[in-house]
């Protein structure tokens, strides 16, 4: 009889799209909300205001691009359409667009324009379309305002080139007294798949979950596998339950656990559907004056880098855009001082060119030493029996240290439970630290110590265990 338990060997069978791995891997991105708000000092516009208060006289997004490369992001993230309905395109669908502003004569197209920064720029490009519109009048007519809404989405599609992510909300603040509309998210995700199969579909969609805070921080295990619900948490009412377990009565995308044993040994649909944290660099989500001094700091911004990008989540860092279209001075610092710290902190990978060896490997194919080969496809990979497997890094010398760098190869899943990370001081084995999720990356930061040895144990696994990535920093 196997030791491992049937619902513990499924867990350990599930694997990510490649459209998750290509989204995991930009890990660090920047959201920009920009449009109506910005011009009407509010957060949550309600669809009235004149298109002729949008002026951004000064609007560069190659500028954007560029600051936003700098400070190490990857993407960059655009509300085209917020709830107020305000499109920042010429939508053909609604008058209320740039096309209705005497902004670049009723001829500009902000969504264009950051397209073909963020492509000059080498930054990857997604775009937010909020299904709350407060401006359009079929909203809450049901299938009429899911057809318009599925039109701006299709422009948005098939105009502005690749599209890697695709970011829905279910905001709604309509109370119990408003319009009721009941979005078509199968059909908006039918028709993202179809026309641009590569993008990734965030929050309220099939490929990323959100983290459930918007403080910066995700959980001490975020697992990547979870149970089906997390991903269905507003259509679970209206979801047959005769073909997979029942959901609780209450789905919680806040609590604390959810992909541990506990969490899914009575559950016989799992997903791999990673987290997001999503945070804005001042307190609001569009630009306020007087936000001006509650802009995060740079040990602030680091932090919140290093407990998302650092324990298997991706990064979006909300930047807001002041009225003329320019990012404010203090923002603009501390993200280039952020970009500086990156450089700093990852300048030099001191285990390329290293020793590694371990006490278990499946075959000559997947030996440790193969973790150092700069290739996605190299990894290690246990034996029949991976717990008290052990890799020791070897520096070859003695060196500086304060940051290790883990991967597992998610391609074939996420396996690892627990493990211990050691390093050699004064001839003798000393414990950094003890962790369980390692997913797609874990950084394990410590105090600078002189160290050559390296040792990872492997504690605990679903089935067996893969280790692509042992860096030294």
């Amino acid at each position: 009889m196997s030791k491992y338990p049937d619902y513990v060997k499924y867990a350990a069978s599930v694997v990510p799209s490649e459209r998750q791995i290509k989204w995991q891997e930009t890990e660090f991105n920047a959201f920009v909300h920009f449009g109506m708000n910005t011009f009407t000092d509010s957060e949550w516009g309600n669809g009235n205001d004149d298109p002729d208060l949008f002026n951004p006289e000064k609007l560069n997004c190659r500028k954007w691009a560029k600051l936003f490369k700098l400070s190490g992001m990857n993407g960059l993230i655009l509300t085209a359409k917020h709830h107020d309905g305000f499109c920042l395109w010429p939508s053909k669908y609604t008058d209320y667009s740039v096309k209705s502003s005497s902004w670049r004569d009723g001829k500009g197209d902000v969504v264009g324009e950051c397209s073909a920064a963020c492509k000059d720029a080498g930054l990857k490009f997604g775009i937010y379309l909020s299904p709350w519109d407060r401006h359009e009048a079929s909203y809450g007519s049901g299938e009429e305002y899911n057809n318009f809404y599925k039109h701006q989405l299709t422009e948005l599609l098939t105009n502005y080139g690749e599209i890697f992510c695709v970011w829905l909300d279910g905001a709604c603040g309509e109370g119990p007294n408003g319009k009721k509309q009941e979005y078509d998210w199968d059909g908006y995700f039918s028709l993202i798949r179809e026309l641009q199969p590569e993008a990734a579909i965030c929050i309220c969609g099939p490929d990323v979950r959100w983290c459930g805070n918007e403080s910066g921080v995700c959980r001490k295990s975020e697992w990547s596998v979870v149970p089906y619900y997390h991903s269905k948490y507003e259509l679970i009412s209206s979801e047959s339950q005769t073909d997979v377990s029942r959901p609780p009565k209450k789905i919680n995308p806040t609590a604390l656990d959810l992909g541990s044993r506990k969490q899914i040994r009575n559950c016989n649909k799992l997903i791999w559907y990673p987290a997001e944290v999503d945070v804005s660099i001042r307190k609001g989500w569009f630009y306020h004056t007087s936000d001006d001094y509650s802009v995060k700091p740079l040990t602030k911004l680091m932090d919140i880098y290093y407990n998302s990008v650092g324990a298997n989540a991706n990064l979006l860092l909300n930047i807001p855009p002041m009225p003329d279209g320019t990012i404010n001075e203090r923002d603009m610092n501390t993200l280039l001082s952020m970009g500086a710290q990156l450089e700093i902190d990852f300048n030099e990978n001191l285990a390329e060119g290293s020793v590694m060896t371990d006490n278990n490997h499946a075959d000559d194919a997947h030996t440790a030493q193969h973790i150092l080969i700069n290739d996605s496809e190299e990894y290690w990979l246990s034996g029949d029996k991976p717990e008290g497997s052990e890799i020791v890094l070897d520096l070859c010398d003695e060196y500086d240290i304060d940051k290790i760098v883990l991967g597992e190869h998610i391609r074939t899943g996420q396996q690892i439970e627990s493990f211990s990370l050691y390093a050699k001081i004064n001839n003798k084995w000393k414990k950094i630290d003890d962790g369980t999720v390692i997913g797609y990356k874990r950084i394990i930061r410590f105090k600078e110590m002189r160290v050559r040895y390296f040792k990872l144990v492997i504690n605990e696994t679903r089935c067996f265990a893969t280790i692509s990535k042992f860096e030294a920093y």
